[in-house]
């Protein structure tokens, strides 16, 4: 995958928006970060994935998830989109969309 893969998959959300965070292309939603690309190029930061949760994903699958010191005590893990499939990153993405927007959007969704 690449950004632009996950791109096109979150804006297809309600309230999703194109923005930035750290100087790096962000997903956005009602101005919170929904994700964004690490500085590296590669990596997508995904918050509300609780530590251990994290813990689980990084020794089940090391090649694809991942955390560094900096993230160590936030709700954060690191995902490879060169090793990820679609699979590996919408859960993921979109239960972090459905905690960020209103109410109203996730009920006008799930009603399709």
């Amino acid at each position: 995958m690449t950004f632009d893969d996950v791109r096109a998959l979150a804006l297809a959300w309600p309230e999703v928006e194109d923005g930035t965070s750290y100087g790096t292309p962000a997903l956005k939603v009602r101005k919170k970060l929904l994700t964004r690309l690490k500085e590296d190029g590669d990596s997508l930061v995904l918050p509300g994935v609780a530590q251990d949760e994290r813990a689980m994903l990084v020794k089940s699958r090391l090649k694809l998830f991942y955390f560094t010191d900096h993230y160590r005590d936030y709700p954060i893990v690191l995902l490879r989109l060169s090793k990820a499939e679609r699979a590996d990153v919408e859960p993921l993405l979109r239960r972090q969309w459905r905690a960020l927007a209103s109410r109203k959007a996730v009920t006008a969704f799930d009603r399709g």
